[in-house]
């Protein structure tokens, strides 16, 4: 396979720091992980934010990082994928959103609407 072909194939995103590869083509298995991730590997599904407060979004999974904006209570989100993080609320998941900035937040306070949301790879 040709080096352009694979650049076609595989995309790599950077979010604030974290570093998320992904497959453009082909679905994500359902022995990835616990298998409960959307068939279509580039696809984005629904949240929305339920902190009362508004929902800081951050540059990595995690509370400590840099805050590059704040989602307010009730705004519908698009989730790109999951990943394990520091836990929050006993939820050790963060999700990768996609709305204008990549930014992770924590799954703790974002309900999904209309999937489960797919693993980062």
């Amino acid at each position: 396979m040709s080096l352009r072909s694979n650049l076609m194939r595989v995309g790599i995103l950077t979010a604030g720091g974290a570093l998320v590869t992904l497959a453009a083509s082909g679905p994500v298995s359902a022995g990835d992980r616990s298998g409960d991730g959307d068939s279509n590997s580039t696809s984005v599904t629904k949240g929305r934010v339920t902190a009362v407060g508004g929902l800081r979004l951050r540059d990595a999974p995690t509370r400590d990082s840099r805050v590059v904006r704040v989602a307010p209570f009730g705004e519908i989100v698009s989730i790109f994928c999951k990943t394990p993080g520091e836990t929050v609320d006993s939820n050790p998941l963060w999700y990768l959103l996609t709305d204008g900035t990549w930014a992770w937040g924590a799954a703790r306070f974002i309900d999904n609407i209309d999937k489960t949301p797919r693993w980062c790879q």
